[in-house]
């Protein structure tokens, strides 16, 4: 098994108004939710992202990257849940020559895509990949896999890893105390699973995943 690793830490901290989210968590908001559609990336933001445009944020994440997994030009990478493909965008622009992919569940986010990415993204589940073996040098899925059920979770994992020959990193949804799992579960939308760190780390072990990690924790 891999460690944790912190890729993401550059990422702004968004702001939550946590008590309205619960107050307006109706099933009827979660099933639109989970269509991951124009409402859960553009719509209000009882739905999802509240609007999800380019801004910039992924670039020192891009920068991140790159140096980690030691990408060169012509090496082949790819985000899986990429939504609209602004990290695919930033990892394009910090290194020129680095052959970029992203494959997301959502039309809508695909078809809203930055134009240098037109071409780059796939239509398509975490937990089938229409990727062959070690396609990719590196492979990533940034809080995506646990809006998956377990056994897909689990399937997932061991995705990723076969079509990245030489590394692979995730973030999942986590807590670490009964207050961070309360406030997580009233804020939620789209995860079909999630757990402390150690069931995570138990559900790596039982895919054979030997990538690094780290947990998204809402507080």
């Amino acid at each position: 098994m891999g460690a944790q690793l912190h890729l993401t830490r550059a990422l702004p901290k968004s702001k939550r108004n946590i008590s309205a989210r619960a107050e307006a968590k109706a099933a009827e908001v979660v099933r639109v939710s989970k269509e991951y559609g124009e409402m859960y990336f553009d719509g209000p933001r009882d739905y999802g992202y509240g609007g999800y445009r380019y801004d910039g944020r992924w670039v020192p994440v891009a920068r991140d990257i790159i140096e980690h997994f030691d990408l060169k030009p012509g090496d082949r990478f790819l985000d899986v849940g990429c939504a609209k493909g602004f990290l695919v965008k930033d990892l394009l622009n910090e290194l020129p020559g680095l052959e970029v992919f992203g494959l997301d569940i959502s039309e809508y986010a695909l078809r809203n895509c930055p134009p240098e990415c037109v071409g780059r993204l796939h239509l398509g589940s975490a937990d089938r990949l229409p990727f062959p073996d070690n396609a990719f040098k590196a492979a990533i899925s940034l809080d995506t896999i646990h809006n998956l059920p377990r056994p897909r979770a689990k399937i997932a994992l061991q995705e990723l890893q076969r079509v990245a020959s030489s590394g692979a990193f995730v973030k999942v949804d986590s807590y670490h105390t009964p207050e961070q799992k309360e406030i997580f579960e009233s804020w939620v939308l789209t995860a079909e699973f999630h757990d402390y760190p150690e069931g995570w780390l138990k559900l790596f072990e039982e895919a054979g995943f030997t990538g690094d990690y780290d947990w998204t924790v809402i507080q």
